[in-house]
């Protein structure tokens, strides 16, 4: 018989006291690996955590899928306890509430460590600690704009822009989930936990350098940092002729046969051309000539001859064409579950598959507070020790 798949994080138990999106969703990663996931969330919690839509909105169905919910008031002695007694039977905590606060409350790493050492705590914060904006506040917007992201549409179309995405909260629920997992394979190799910091700041940073520091790492530096093939106007969709296409010749055999698709083979022998520094010193002049040829041809068209050849050529969709489109249909990333509640909606599953590990649907996402009674009779509490918890004293 066959065993059932289990997630890697079978067994282990992680306190997710997060708001808005970075810390839910990055826990909701570590849930979706099987981890039990308990988010922890005042009393005055509303059903929808975060979004404008009424009920249990869309982000939060995704960002709080295969959870259990909790409602306790950290200021409030039961609750305290209550929070105490949780905390010792966890593995990891996850936190983006700021480290003063935390401390206030007698739940800062320091307090929490000391009693439980091997405990993974995790504090996500805009700033790093020893910076002189440790204390300021910090949302997706306001990071973007420090961290040199929104300053590089500037470059491009001559002022800065947000990308209309949370990049920056994304982004660091990814750094969140490697760091939590990299600390539990030192804790299984060495025993003991640690206290990990993830900074927004610093680590968008970290991101955008990856490819922009260029020449400016060397010293004395070589060059200004940028990439100059990504900040050039001219890379962008180009218009076809029934729509927009990403069309992108890249490597030198990309370029000599596109030059021979749209009848101008003599350019792969131009010294502008023919070398990949060539290319790159004249990247705006090759947009151009890409931007040119484009109309000239269907967007199907330009698949079907680029898939040939296999030069890089994708059509520009929209959230709607992703509704259907016809290999997110065969591969199944996008299902339909049926809430409880909210009845059917649309689930994304984990994009990454493994043929021994299950990350699957487990739990909708739940009303906050839902799972309160639940957890505490866990944690041996009795009927009228719960009942005096702010959740149910409080109504």
């Amino acid at each position: 018989m066959t065993k059932p798949r289990l997630g890697a994080l079978s067994g282990i138990r992680v306190i997710d006291l997060t708001t808005i999106l970075m810390g839910p969703l990055a826990c909701r990663m570590l849930a979706d690996h099987g981890a039990d996931v308990i988010q922890v969330v005042p009393p005055s919690a509303e059903e929808s955590v975060v979004g404008d839509e009424e009920g249990i909105g869309g982000i939060a169905l995704d960002i709080h899928r295969n959870k259990r919910s909790i409602k306790l008031n950290l200021k409030s002695d039961p609750d305290r306890r209550a929070m105490w007694d949780l905390i010792a039977t966890a593995d990891v905590l996850v936190t983006n509430m700021r480290a003063a606060a935390l401390s206030r409350l007698g739940f800062g790493s320091e307090e929490i460590r000391a009693r439980y050492p091997r405990l993974i705590y995790c504090l996500a914060n805009g700033y790093g600690q020893d910076g002189p904006y440790a204390s300021r506040a910090a949302y997706d917007d306001a990071i973007q704009a420090l961290s040199g992201f929104a300053g590089l549409f500037e470059k491009i179309s001559g002022e800065p822009q947000y990308a209309p995405s949370v990049i920056a909260d994304k982004v660091c629920s990814l750094f969140i989930v490697q760091a939590v997992m990299a600390a539990l394979l030192h804790r299984h190799s060495h025993g003991d936990g640690q206290t990990i910091s993830v900074p927004m700041f610093e680590t968008m940073v970290a991101f955008n350098m990856v490819e922009h520091l260029r020449g400016a790492a060397l010293i004395p530096p070589k060059g200004t940092p940028g990439y100059s093939r990504l900040l050039n106007p001219e890379r962008r969709p180009y218009r076809s002729a029934n729509g927009w296409i990403a069309l992108l010749p890249y490597s030198a055999s990309n370029w000599h046969d596109f030059f021979e698709i749209i009848g101008s083979p003599e350019l792969a022998d131009d010294p502008k051309y023919a070398t990949h520094s060539a290319r790159m010193q004249n990247a705006e002049d090759l947009y151009r000539i890409v931007a040119t040829a484009a109309p000239s041809k269907t967007t199907e068209d330009w698949i079907t001859i680029c898939d040939q050849c296999s030069i890089p050529c994708n059509p520009v969709l929209g959230f709607d064409d992703l509704m259907v489109d016809p290999h997110l249909e065969a591969v199944q990333l996008m299902s339909v579950s049926d809430h409880p509640i909210e009845g059917p909606y649309r689930s994304v599953r984990d994009p990454v598959e493994y043929d021994s590990l299950d990350t699957g649907l487990r739990m909708h996402a739940p009303v906050p507070g839902e799972h309160t009674r639940e957890v505490m009779r866990e944690l041996a509490w009795g009927d009228d020790d719960i009942q005096a918890l702010s959740a149910f004293s409080e109504t």
